[in-house]
């Protein structure tokens, strides 16, 4: 059985969000040298390694938006934390597919 991430947004989506001036909740979850490259403007980063150890950081009640480079490692992360009850949901296609580059740093 695969499973299936409840909820998805593309990058397109978030990035309108953001210019609209919606308080999101982003996670990364890529690695320290992806991230260091350049990564959203607000968003979180906890390696998908760590997730688990981490888990405290992040509030269960509020919806996450969790992000990584393609949407592979978003899609695993999603599927952990939403097995612990968490709101997530995966951006598909990851920052490969961002252009709106005004909200990277």
């Amino acid at each position: 059985m695969t499973f299936r991430v409840p909820k998805e947004i593309t990058p397109q989506e978030v990035a309108e969000q953001l210019k609209q001036g919606k308080d999101l909740i982003m996670l990364d979850v890529r690695e320290t040298a992806e991230w260091a490259e350049g990564h959203v403007k607000g968003a979180k980063h906890i390696p998908l390694g760590q997730l688990m150890e981490q888990l405290h950081e992040l509030n269960p009640a509020q919806e996450i938006i969790i992000m990584c480079r393609s949407g592979n490692r978003s899609g695993l992360a999603c599927k952990l934390l939403h097995e612990k009850g968490y709101k997530v949901v995966n951006m598909t296609g990851g920052l490969n597919e961002w252009s709106d580059f005004d909200q990277l740093i």
